[in-house]
C-alpha cells in the first residue's frame, strides 16, 4: 500500500517513530525490559509497534473509566444503601443496629473507592503474579475496613451510652462502658492484625508463641502496671462505685469521671482531677456517698436551765410533728428527745434523714428545718443556751466599793 496516499498511515508512522525514540531514551535511565517483563508487556518492547499499543491504550482507557464511574457514583451508592439500612433498622426496638448503620457510612465510601481501583486493575491483562498481589491488597483493604467499622461501632456506643439504651433487658453499668470499649478496641485491632498476617502468609502460630514468651518477660518487668490492670478488673467486677458517683477514700474525695486499665480519674470539689492507680483503690476502703438512700441530719438543741418543763415538752412535741409533716424529711426514722443535762444547758437530741442525697438540696432542706425550729422556740419563748460557767463562793465577797463605804466592816472582816 502506498503510504503517501493515506495521511492516517503517515501520522501512524510518525507516532511509531516517536514511541521508538522515547523508549530508547528511557532505557538509558531505567531497565525498561525488566519492568515490561514484570507487567507482561514484553511484546510491546519487542514489536515497538504503535498498532500494538492501541489495544493497551483502549484497555487503560476502559479501566480508567471503570474507576471514575465507581468513584464518582460512590456517594450515590452509599446514600441508597444507608437509606435502605435506616428503613430496616427503624422497624427494630434496639439501638445497636442504629450504631452499626452509622459506623458503616465512612467505611462504605472507602470501600467503593477501593472497589473502583480493584475492578480497574483486574480489567487490565496483567500477569498472574500481579493479579494475586492485587487480590491480596484488596482483601487486606476489606479487613481494615471491617475492623474500622467495628471500631466506629464501639466508639459510637460509648459516645451515646448515656443517651440511648442498649439491648432490651440488658443493663450495663456506666463504669463498664469505657473499660469494655478499650478492651473491645484492643481485641478488634489484634484480630485484624492476625487476619492480615495470615493473608500475607506469615506464620501466626509462631507469632502467638513469641507473644507468650514476650508476655512472660513483660509481666516480670511490669508488675506494678499489671497490678493496676487487675485492680481495675476488681473494681469493674465488685462495682464499689460507678461513673458520676461521689466517693471518699483515705487519699481522695470527689466525683468519679473515668476508669481505664491503669487508673481512675476523680474530680475533687476544688475542680482538680486526681488520678489514682487502680491497685490503690482496690486496696482502700471506699465510701460511696451517692448510694445513700437518704441523708442524715443530727444535732443537739441546748436550752437554758431556767426553761420550764412544760415549755420543753411543748417544744419537743411541735418539733417532732413538724418533722413528721415535712415533705422533704424521710418519715422512717425521726428522733426528738430530751436527752441530757449539760454543763450549761438542757439538751434536746434530734436525729432524722432527708429524702434527697444531693448536697445542694440537702442543705436547702436543712436550712428550712432550722428556720422552722427557730420559729417554734420563739413561739414558746424559749432561749438557747450558750456555753458559760457559774462560780459560787462559800463566803461573801467584798467589793472595792463596799470596802470604801464600810471600812470598819472591812477591817473586822479581815480580822
Amino acid at each position: 500500500m502506498d503510504t503517501r496516499c493515506n495521511p492516517s498511515l503517515l501520522l501512524l508512522g510518525r507516532y511509531k517513530f516517536l514511541v521508538c525514540v522515547l523508549i530508547g531514551k528511557i532505557e538509558k535511565v531505567i531497565d525498561v525490559q525488566h519492568i515490561l517483563e514484570f507487567f507482561s508487556l514484553t511484546h510491546i518492547r519487542n514489536t515497538l509497534s504503535f498498532e500494538a499499543l492501541l489495544p493497551w491504550i483502549s484497555k487503560i482507557g476502559v479501566a480508567l473509566a471503570i474507576f471514575l464511574a465507581v468513584y464518582l457514583f460512590r456517594k450515590f451508592f452509599v446514600r441508597k444503601i444507608m437509606k435502605l439500612l435506616h428503613r430496616l433498622t427503624s422497624k427494630t426496638s434496639i439501638d445497636l443496629d442504629n450504631y452499626l448503620v452509622k459506623a458503616l457510612e465512612k467505611p462504605l465510601q472507602f470501600f467503593f473507592a477501593a472497589l473502583g481501583v480493584y475492578l480497574a486493575l483486574t480489567y487490565l491483562p496483567l500477569s498472574s503474579e500481579i493479579d494475586v498481589l492485587i487480590s491480596r491488597l484488596f482483601r487486606s483493604v476489606l479487613v481494615i475496613l471491617a475492623a474500622s467499622c467495628l471500631w466506629n461501632l464501639v466508639g459510637l456506643y460509648v459516645e451515646h451510652s448515656e443517651e440511648y439504651g442498649g439491648l432490651p433487658g440488658v443493663e450495663i453499668d456506666l463504669i463498664l462502658v469505657p473499660f469494655l470499649s478499650r478492651v473491645l478496641k484492643v481485641v478488634i485491632a489484634a484480630l485484624a492484625l492476625i487476619v492480615l498476617l495470615q493473608e500475607w502468609d506469615y506464620d501466626v502460630n509462631g507469632f502467638i508463641a513469641g507473644l507468650g514468651l514476650g508476655g512472660l518477660a513483660f509481666a516480670l518487668a511490669a508488675q506494678q502496671t499489671l497490678s493496676n490492670v487487675f485492680g481495675g478488673i476488681v473494681i469493674i467486677t465488685d462495682k464499689p462505685f460507678s461513673i458520676g458517683d461521689w466517693i471518699l477514700t483515705p487519699t481522695v474525695e470527689g466525683i468519679v469521671e473515668d476508669i481505664n486499665f491503669r487508673s481512675t480519674k476523680i474530680r475533687t470539689f476544688e475542680q482538680a482531677v486526681v488520678t489514682v492507680p487502680n491497685s490503690t483503690l482496690a486496696n482502700e476502703p471506699v465510701t460511696n456517698w451517692s448510694r445513700m438512700g437518704k441523708r442524715r441530719i443530727t444535732f443537739t438543741l441546748r436550752l437554758t436551765f431556767d426553761t420550764p418543763r412544760e415549755k420543753i415538752e411543748k417544744c419537743i412535741q411541735k418539733i417532732r410533728a413538724m418533722l413528721q409533716d415535712h415533705p422533704d424529711i424521710h418519715p422512717e426514722t425521726i428522733f426528738v428527745f430530751f436527752d441530757s443535762y449539760g454543763d450549761s444547758s438542757l439538751n434536746i437530741f434530734l436525729y432524722f434523714f432527708t429524702r434527697t442525697t444531693v448536697w445542694e438540696e440537702y442543705l436547702r432542706v436543712k436550712e428550712d428545718v432550722n428556720l422552722r425550729i427557730m420559729g417554734i422556740l420563739e413561739e414558746e419563748g424559749v432561749s438557747l443556751a450558750f456555753p458559760s460557767t457559774s462560780i459560787y463562793f462559800e463566803n461573801e465577797l467584798l467589793t472595792r466599793v463596799d470596802a470604801k463605804l464600810n471600812p470598819g466592816n472591812g477591817r473586822s472582816s479581815a480580822d
